[in-house]
């Protein structure tokens, strides 16, 4: 398990619950990709602020992979916090790894598209300009979580493309869709664009079209058999709160400050 622990901190604000600061010596978060960037950030914010270490491992949202954060609930490591797709952290409370009412939405998440640095800019203006170069890339790639979920289920098939792009694409667990499309082992990939932004040698389209597009929430909750509960509920205020705008803005997400279509 990749554990890296972070020195973070600042003064939470109302958002779950109206949580005041709790000193606790250390807090242990789960987090998938599409948040990694901004926790990153304010997790060292968060420790400077109040003293308190924290820990962090990183996993998909869902999948079959064995770093998922589903399945290191399910095995019971240690965790204080998750950090999710939200359609991801609504399955964990109704089986009770996460506790229910605590529940909070921190980031709104946008599909973006990439290609290999140097490689030719697709038109991706229109829903039919979108449907082009998905015919026309000879590979295309996208995560095995939220965002792929929803192109290869639902955006293949609104395209009429489904058929056609399928065998020649494939749905990547764990690694960023990023680093594929660089490696040059898809021509195009398609992941939220928090995801994409870190990653070096590929060059960012742009957002697909809104009529294209699923908003997706990333949300934080409480694990269940978490040792520190009031430190993971302070953590999840401060997270939700204005303080935090900034560095979600800078990872390519939007702050929540309402419920997305999950």
């Amino acid at each position: 398990m990749l554990l890296a622990p972070l020195l973070v901190g600042c003064q939470p604000v109302a958002a779950v619950r109206s949580v005041p600061p709790v000193a606790t010596a250390s807090l242990m978060v789960f987090t998938s990709g599409g948040f990694n960037a901004a926790f990153d950030t304010l997790a060292a914010a968060y420790s400077r602020g109040t003293g308190t270490r924290i820990a962090v491992a990183h996993g998909p949202s869902m999948g079959e992979t064995p770093n998922a954060i589903p399945a290191r609930l399910a095995r019971h490591e240690p965790a204080d916090v998750v950090i999710l797709a939200r359609s991801g952290l609504d399955r964990l409370v109704a089986e009770g790894s996460v506790v229910r009412g605590t529940e909070v939405d921190l980031g709104l998440s946008r599909i973006a598209v990439a290609v290999r640095e140097g490689a030719r800019i697709p038109d991706i203006a229109t829903p039919d300009a979108v449907r082009a170069a998905l015919l026309r890339a000879k590979s295309v790639a996208w995560s095995d979580s939220a965002s792929g979920v929803f192109i290869q289920s639902t955006l293949l098939d609104r395209l009429g493309v489904a058929d056609q792009v399928r065998p020649k694409a494939k749905m990547i667990p764990a690694t960023p869709v990023g680093e594929i499309v660089a490696r040059g082992d898809a021509e195009i990939g398609f992941q939220q664009l928090s995801e994409l932004k870190p990653v070096k040698g590929i060059r960012i389209v742009g957002l697909l079209p809104e009529s294209l597009q699923k908003v997706t929430a990333f949300s934080g909750g409480v694990v269940a058999y978490s040792r520190h509960p009031a430190g993971a509920r302070a953590l999840l205020s401060y997270l939700s709160s204005p303080k935090a705008d900034a560095a979600i803005r800078a990872s390519g997400l939007e702050p929540a400050r309402r419920k997305a279509s999950r």
